[in-house]
């Protein structure tokens, strides 16, 4: 049996609108660059020594059919004017050989950059949780950021969110970020 163990994942986002649900999700992977992909959803464990590499580089590496793995947060909407977002959190924990977290999170009515750093707050907090940081969950996420980096188990935390409002003539409007593994 051989093992799947991703070494590299990228970070992307893209919106679609269409009268036609399924032709704006479509086109909101387009936005993405991964509709030539056939994509499979993962959950939120982010492999040890898995590096993050620039979204450019990772499409360089996908191929049309290929089966490819992807943590995902879509949000989508027909109600014109509707703020809606999609954001994936990242925590990569210091040294390699440990694993760290994804998350997802799809809001209505958040702008982008709320939207982004509480994906990041709940990475990070779930990351948190495994290595044993304590840490108190009324205290706002700024300070929390500096308690888990000081702490010197976390070195890297990042969001990435698509948000947009829906069509004002009731078109179909999608929203998707996606953290997308790329096979060795």
């Amino acid at each position: 049996m051989s093992v799947i163990v991703p070494a590299k994942v990228f970070l992307t986002k893209g919106v679609g609108i269409h009268k036609d649900k399924l032709a704006s999700f479509e086109l909101a992977l387009r936005g993405a660059g991964i509709e030539k992909c056939n994509l499979v959803y993962v959950s939120s464990i982010l492999p040890p020594n898995c590096k993050m590499i620039p979204k450019e580089e990772g499409l360089s590496y996908l191929k049309a059919g290929q089966i490819t793995y992807c943590v995902m947060a879509k949000n989508e909407t027909c109600e014109p004017n509707r703020l809606i977002s999609a954001a994936i959190g990242v925590a990569i924990p210091k040294g390699n050989e440990s694993y760290g977290y994804l998350s997802e999170h799809h809001a209505f009515g958040e702008i982008a950059p709320k939207a982004g750093e509480y994906a990041e707050d709940l990475a990070a907090t779930m990351l948190a949780t495994t290595l044993g940081i304590p840490f108190d969950t009324e205290q706002a996420w700024e300070e929390r950021e500096q308690i888990y980096k000081a702490s010197g188990h976390i070195f890297k935390t990042t969001h990435i969110c698509q948000s947009d409002e829906g069509n004002k003539d009731g078109l179909w409007t999608t929203v998707l970020a996606a953290a997308v593994f790329v096979p060795e």
